[in-house]
């Protein structure tokens, strides 16, 4: 064999061999975080898992043990969660706030959105610098001009209600999303439509908001799950008249004296979390879109 053949041969094996190392690096690190994310998964998810299991379990089989699996299926506790507790009535006012919130909310946030992203004024800052601010207000400080402004609408003690006081929360993540959203998008755009006689509610509505899919889905999931699990709001404004109530104070009903239901409070809390664990499978990819773009930003 010639000394050039030698060479190529021995600069070949090194190049073979490469890929196959770094195969072998990637795999020994899928395996190693693997095991280091699986069982802080299971230790995350426990207590979930743990309240379904006991929904199917009786009162003295919940306290028995830490196991999942019930030796006898108690699908009772459903039945009564959902006529005895009234959580069925509690459920359909639930969703009911929530759609409504969620469309008041959505037209508020992506506007504001829009307009900060797109557009240039005096106090631009200042407006953004209070957004910032809004988020480190305690709800309870705010309960009480709350509740007196929607008295004086005379929408206390109805489903109307509600939904003001959901929808009128300071929703500043979902408006920082759109705005860097629509700041990132090109000018073009917006030029052409206005060339073409468009104004600014067809821009906005037929040129930028389609194209925000990922950041829409991410401020549904943000109202959802606030609405969904509102607990203080419902609880003041539906004192008066306890069937406008919603499923966080409808938990309630499970607790007595002398007497807790957990059986049936883990049956209703199931069903509560149902629809949003469903919401959120159907739109996590935009919402992982969407974080992932703000963070580019």
């Amino acid at each position: 064999m010639s000394v050039h053949a030698m060479s190529r041969s021995s600069q070949a094996r090194p190049l073979a061999v490469r890929p196959r190392r770094r195969w072998r690096r990637r795999h020994t690190r899928v395996i190693i975080v693997s095991v280091i994310l699986i069982p802080i998964c299971l230790v995350w998810i426990y207590p979930f898992m743990w309240m379904v299991s006991s929904s199917f379990k009786s009162n003295d089989a919940i306290f028995s043990g830490l196991t999942l699996f019930p030796r006898v299926l108690h699908l009772d506790n459903f039945v009564r969660a959902w006529q005895g507790a009234h959580i069925g009535r509690y459920f359909f006012n639930t969703l009911f706030i929530t759609i409504a919130a969620v469309i008041i909310t959505l037209i508020a946030v992506s506007t504001m959105g829009y307009v900060l992203g797109r557009y240039r004024f005096p106090g631009k800052r200042i407006v953004i610098a209070l957004f910032g601010a809004a988020i480190f207000l305690p709800e309870g400080y705010t309960i009480i001009p709350i509740f007196d402004m929607i008295n004086k609408l005379h929408l206390a003690s109805s489903l109307w209600g509600i939904i003001l006081a959901e929808s009128g929360a300071a929703h500043v993540v979902a408006i920082l999303l759109f705005a860097g959203y629509f700041g990132q998008l090109p000018k073009e755009l917006e030029e052409s439509a206005i060339m073409d006689g468009a104004g600014f509610v067809r821009v906005f509505t037929q040129i930028y908001l389609p194209l925000a899919k990922p950041v829409i889905a991410t401020a549904i999931i943000l109202q959802v799950i606030h609405s969904w699990n509102d607990f203080l709001l419902p609880l003041v404004i539906t004192l008066p008249r306890p069937e406008l109530r919603t499923l966080s104070v409808g938990m309630y009903a499970f607790e007595g004296e002398y007497f807790t239901d957990w059986s049936g409070m883990a049956a209703a809390a199931t069903i509560s979390l149902a629809p949003i664990i469903i919401a959120f499978l159907f739109l996590q990819r935009y919402f992982v879109e969407s974080i992932a773009g703000a963070v580019k930003q």
